[in-house]
């Protein structure tokens, strides 16, 4: 199935749609999410890229990631791909909106408006493997300071959020957490 992205100006108004591949290889502004899940002890679900994903194959990410299809908003098109990458089903909460850009060896490029969303991590996963090749656990800490050490292993994004996205990570996970807390 050919998947189709919404192109957006600088002002994030819809403006058209593009083939989800060549929007990357033309490097065009395009709408986009970024999912925060965290448990109970406020802990953030990192997910490893499976190898075979078109670029940052193998790189550890946020919990999930992805675009909006032409008529969904992000909210949905983020529970949609928590459904289709890890098997998860949980509430989400708006926390901000970035852009970035960034350009890949294999001529690929993001240039992104991102919606980023924190949520609960729910009791059970089922990971698919064209999209997910591990996930693990780590504090806000553990993750900042592993990430500056050692840049490389992330994705760019989310090395992006980390450096300049800290107060409002810390604001999400905290949101998040205090959903959680009342589920128990």
């Amino acid at each position: 199935m050919t998947e189709h992205l919404i192109l957006v100006n600088t002002q994030n108004r819809a403006i058209g749609q593009g083939e989800k591949r060549a929007v990357h290889e033309a490097g065009l502004l395009h709408r986009a999410f970024s999912v925060f899940l965290t448990d109970d002890d406020g802990r953030i679900l990192l997910q490893q890229r499976s190898r075979k994903k078109y670029h940052s194959g193998g790189l550890w990410a946020n919990s999930c990631c992805g675009h909006p299809r032409p008529g969904e908003t992000t909210r949905h098109a983020a529970e949609r791909r928590l459904g289709e990458e890890l098997g998860a089903t949980t509430k989400l909460r708006f926390g901000f909106k970035t852009h970035y850009r960034a350009e890949f060896t294999n001529g690929l490029a993001e240039n992104e408006i991102v919606y980023v969303y924190f949520g609960a991590l729910p009791a059970k996963l089922r990971l698919n493997p064209a999209e997910v090749a591990s996930v693990t656990l780590r504090t806000l800490t553990e993750l900042k300071t592993d990430a500056a050490q050692h840049p490389e292993k992330y994705v760019f994004w989310l090395n992006h959020y980390l450096t300049q996205h800290d107060r409002e990570i810390r604001a999400g996970l905290k949101a998040a957490r205090r959903t959680t807390s009342r589920r128990h």
